[in-house]
């Protein structure tokens, strides 16, 4: 059982206990963060480096941290914009247009050792990874993390109608992959 957030930041702003604060941040968040990132950047290196990064961040950002919005929060909003960077870095490093940075996503999905066509779960897969950056994410934050708009809101910085005219958007196109698969 993981110590609540308040008694994780109270732990942290103390010398004397910050180091193991931060541990047990970590161990708290880091499954549910690295699927995240995983969703965003699909291959499971790069969701490794960018995680390395995201916490990095969170150390180094926690003391400032003003509890405006909850952890989790905070802590998904750096992880969203972390895995963004990488994928617009990915992008600027190649030559290549954003539809074939993004066919690349769907080819690392296709190309795992345990990739199925004829599964539903890969298919869905390789249907998100055909959406817009944007669309993307909001989708894997509510379908994956079945994370409420008003949190949504929060992390992306975003009015909730955007977010549920996006997600319904992406859960359109993905039906239409699917289906046509």
């Amino acid at each position: 059982m993981h110590p609540d957030d308040k008694e994780l930041l109270f732990q942290f702003h103390n010398t004397a206990t910050r180091e193991r604060a931060f541990t047990a941040i970590i161990k708290k968040y880091q499954e549910k963060l690295y699927w995240h990132v995983r969703r965003l950047v699909v291959d499971h290196d790069d969701a490794n480096d960018v995680l390395q990064n995201v916490f990095i961040k969170v150390w180094n950002g926690l003391e400032n941290f003003r509890e405006d919005s909850q952890l989790y929060t905070w802590l998904y909003r750096i992880a969203t914009n972390e895995g963004l960077t990488f994928l617009e870095q990915q992008k600027k490093r190649s030559t290549v247009s954003l539809s074939d940075v993004e066919s690349g996503l769907s080819n690392k999905v296709k190309s795992d050792t345990n990739f199925d066509a004829n599964k539903l779960e890969w298919r869905l897969q390789v249907a998100i990874q055909q959406l817009p950056e944007k669309q993307r994410v909001v989708f894997n934050l509510r379908y994956y993390d079945e994370m409420p708009y008003q949190e949504m809101s929060k992390i992306l910085e975003t009015s909730e109608g955007a977010l549920k005219a996006s997600y319904h958007h992406a859960a359109r196109k993905i039906e239409e992959f699917i289906k046509n698969y």
